[in-house]
């Protein structure tokens, strides 16, 4: 159906109409145009189960812009995602497409502890699942009185254990306040979307059908079969198996995506992979991915073994993409594989929910993954169909192919049977775990939404996990985490009702576990005791909280760590903080991560941190925002209890865990532009304060390496607006 058919059905507005056909939206497939009818004209909740790229997030786009164009912007459509990288990806996408139209696009994704208030401001506003629920914990009045549309983009990630249970309290939440708000909600194809569609009383649009077909196969011997008959030879010659299956797609102008089980896989699989590619590449292609690999090789400010690693293996038109990535990187990827100037990236299934990047080809060389006490498990076919369900680039591929390696005949039969011929595993809901609950059920009373037990499970009777299954367990686990939050005095009981107390209210609003917030109350309360405090104790409770991302520990760990426990000996008086809370094997992952951080506090450079505790720069960005927020939390509850002693130290932590600096550097990483390397070189250069750089000369300043000229005038500027 063409666009401009349905759009005059609906009462688009003509700049709308131009604007689509501008960015090549002339036609809808039927069942756009069937969802389009059910979501505008009569104002429909939808379930949207649909194939990647099949168009589903236009559908939600066009039932977003319409309504506000209809309230003349004066309503507020709410898109949830449930990663900030594609919260990212999404805003970019949305501001350019119609902020000419007059819809003013926001995002979201930080900042739990404040009200937002200036987000209100906003026609569309894209935020994480968890920043949505922070609003909501701050009974944010704008968010539910001006909200008209709600799109819950990767439904399916209610099925996770992490994000799931936020997401299926918002989405509950929402329904409560504002009983008019239409919902949306998108995921490709889940087995049971009807039962989804039941909870949230939404009609469902579901197909299998592909924009571009999906052929799926499994490589076996020296060709690929087909799940519809048809099979493909590959030239093995002196290649490795996966390397021919690879090049038998770029050497046809296509490119692939390679799935691995493991951060050290990928970085092995494109090493294997350069040596073969690189011999594809024209010239004018080598010469643009130089200058991509530079951009990657300095994203840090200062180069690592993994920096170079993955620039030496762009140059050759292969990457490898993981966690362990600074997102500067990961974002530099992305893009050149995009441009279709990187052919091959090797990554682990974290890639398939995280970006949208299809390829002609996705192999699964691996289906099998280790899990600790288990060994190395099949992957749920949920995971395999999301894999797979990136091949295929639309409007460059007339179909996509998904590969899965196998090795010998058993497992090529296995695999045709219990992947490609099944069904994906139904979504189930993640929040009747006790963590989750005891969050939210604090959040809920904090915030003023429920009172005693019966209106909490009234509330939760809402949720997608009361839908599936209402049993006496829940009950008795919510009267249980009544019982443990007065306990801990964050809630207090008032006749048959139920308050948050001062702490309780201050743990809900820093968006933490109230695990982390009784950890840090016994911590600081027996560190204000102390003479002197030291950022090693201060880390070590830090480290403690059940927020905080720890680092695993190997066996080579253990004599290491045993030295490291010793020659610090502080630690003793502290290692009962996490008694009965954290065990003793989580205490050896307490005391690497204390460590880790005590080396990115004293400059250690990052290669060495890498190498020591066996990360990458993404792991230890994520380990640092995190800490980073923590030692911000526990500096609220110091002031809260009037941990004096605390307060001050804490501070300096938290400056000194964002910029990686001793705290002789903190004066000098107030100016903007100047990182942990540069305020070490400045310092060493004699200019050990803003007065010193006041008194200096922009010449004085070029002297100092990493300082360039122009940023030596900038922060000349910057002194003078500072009045120093």
């Amino acid at each position: 159906m063409l666009i401009k058919d349905i759009a005059k059905e609906l009462e688009f507005p003509q700049e709308l109409i131009d604007s689509l056909e501008k960015s090549g939206v002339n036609k809808l497939y039927p069942f756009q145009a069937q969802a389009l009818q059910k979501g505008i004209r009569h104002k429909k909740n939808l379930v949207l189960s649909l194939p990647t790229a099949s168009g589903k997030t236009l559908i939600a786009e066009l039932c977003m812009v319409k309504s506000i164009l209809d309230n003349k912007g004066g309503c507020l459509c709410l898109y949830v995602v449930p990663l900030k990288a594609l919260a990212s990806e999404k805003y970019e996408d949305f501001k350019s497409k119609y902020e000419h139209l007059g819809v003013n696009v926001g995002i979201a994704t930080g900042d739990f502890d404040i009200p937002s208030t200036y987000l209100s401001k906003y026609n569309i506003l894209i935020a994480t699942s968890e920043k949505v629920d922070s609003l909501l914990r701050f009974r944010a009045k704008w968010l539910t009185q001006l909200l008209n549309v709600v799109v819950l983009d990767e439904i399916h990630f209610i099925n996770d254990v992490h994000r799931g249970p936020t997401l299926e309290i918002l989405t509950a939440r929402l329904r409560q306040l504002n009983k008019n708000i239409q919902i949306l909600a998108l995921s490709a194809t889940i087995r049971n979307a009807k039962e989804m569609a039941d909870w949230l009383d939404a009609e469902l649009i579901y197909s299998e059908w592909r924009p571009v077909p999906l052929k799926e196969g499994v490589f076996y011997l020296d060709g690929i079969d087909f799940s519809d008959g048809t099979n493909k030879a590959i030239n093995i010659s002196n290649f490795d198996e996966l390397n021919a299956v690879c090049l038998d797609t770029v050497k046809d102008k296509g490119q692939v995506l390679v799935f691995v089980n493991s951060r050290r896989s990928t970085q092995a699989v494109s090493k294997d992979l350069i040596r073969q590619l690189s011999a594809q590449l024209s010239e004018e292609e080598k010469k643009s991915l130089k200058q991509v690999a530079d951009k990657i090789e300095n994203a840090l400010g200062e180069s690592t073994k993994i920096c170079r690693q993955l620039a030496h293996s762009v140059r050759s038109g292969v990457a490898f993409h993981h966690a362990g990535l600074h997102y500067k990187q990961r974002k530099l990827i992305e893009e050149g594989f995009k441009q279709n100037l990187i052919k091959v990236i090797c990554a682990t299934p974290t890639l398939a929910a995280g970006v949208n990047l299809p390829a002609r080809r996705v192999i699964l060389r691996d289906y099998k993954r280790y899990q600790s006490g288990l060994g190395s498990v099949p992957i749920p076919v949920f995971e395999y169909k999301q894999c797979a369900g990136r091949a295929g680039r639309p409007k460059y591929d007339k179909y996509g192919e998904s590969v899965v390696m196998a090795k010998t005949l058993s497992e090529y039969r296995a695999i045709f049977d219990e992947y490609i011929n099944s069904m994906p595993e139904p979504i189930t809901s993640k929040l009747g775990n006790e963590s989750a609950l005891r969050t939210h059920i604090l959040a809920s009373i904090a915030s003023g939404y429920v009172y005693d037990v019966n209106d909490m499970f009234e509330f939760l009777s809402q949720t997608f996990l009361a839908f599936q299954q209402r049993t006496q367990d829940l009950i008795e686990m919510v009267s249980k985490i009544f019982e443990f939050l007065e306990q801990e005095e964050m809630i207090q009981r008032k006749g048959f009702r139920f308050y948050p107390t001062a702490f309780g209210t201050c743990i809900s609003r820093l968006y933490i576990d109230p695990l982390s917030g009784i950890i840090l109350k016994k911590g600081l309360k027996k560190l204000n005791g102390s003479k002197t405090i030291s950022e090693l104790e201060l880390l070590y409770i830090i480290c403690c909280c059940a927020d905080m991302e720890l680092l695993n520990v190997n066996r080579s760990d253990f004599t290491k760590l045993d030295i490291f426990s010793e020659t610090n000996d502080i630690l003793l008086d502290i290692l009962n903080i996490g008694a009965g809370i954290i065990d003793s094997e989580t205490s050896l992952s307490v005391t690497k991560t204390s460590w880790m951080l005590i080396d990115w506090i004293s400059e250690e450079k990052e290669e060495i941190i890498c190498d020591r505790f066996n990360v990458g720069p993404g792991d230890i960005r994520r380990i640092i925002e995190t800490a980073e927020w923590l030692v911000y939390g526990a500096r609220s509850v110091a002031k809260l209890f009037s941990f004096i002693n605390t307060i001050d130290p804490l501070e300096k932590l938290n400056q000194r865990i964002k910029y990686g600096i001793k705290e002789e550097l903190i004066e000098l990483v107030i100016l903007k532009g100047i990182g942990r390397i540069r305020a070490r070189n400045l310092f060493k250069k004699g200019f050990k304060n803003l007065t010193d750089i006041k008194n200096a000369t922009v010449k004085n300043l070029v002297q100092v390496p990493r300082i360039a000229e122009g940023l030596a005038q900038d922060i000349k500027q910057q002194i003078v607006k500072l009045k120093i």
